[in-house]
């Protein structure tokens, strides 16, 4: 369960069908747990091939897998940032689709960033996030 409040403000555009939320609230004495970019890759750390859908895919699973690392899972992220080389209006469209599998309709905050390239040629899309966990009883 999300231990954090999720608003998109009358007056502002709808985001969700861009995969993004406009502002997350966390409570206070909540722990944050900070998630480095996870991109494309297996177990061994090769890129899974050049299609970027399936490299935003196995990002997203990567992302999983570490934030059940903490015990926490999707719905307990506030926030994404994602980067994108050459970013263009059909990649945006991959992203939101794979956000809403992951989401639905309630898609955390995300700032996307188009980037000239990312840590190996090969590495078309990275996410990183910032997860909530609940406050201390």
């Amino acid at each position: 369960m999300a231990q954090h409040t999720l608003v998109n403000p009358a007056g502002l555009h709808d985001p969700v069908p861009y995969g993004y939320s406009h502002t997350a609230a966390v409570p206070a004495g909540a722990g944050l747990v900070l998630i480095a970019g996870q991109y494309g890759s297996g177990p061994d750390g090769a890129v899974v091939g050049a299609d970027f859908e399936a490299q935003v895919g196995q990002s997203f699973r990567n992302l999983a897998t570490a934030l059940a690392a903490h015990g926490l899972d999707l719905a307990d992220v506030a926030q994404l940032r994602t980067y994108v080389v050459d970013h263009d209006f059909a990649r945006l469209g991959v992203i939101a689709g794979a956000v809403k599998e992951a989401w639905g309709d309630r898609p955390p905050v995300q700032t996307l960033l188009g980037v000239a390239s990312l840590a190996a040629p090969d590495v078309l899309f990275e996410v990183e996030a910032v997860a909530v966990r609940a406050p201390a009883e």
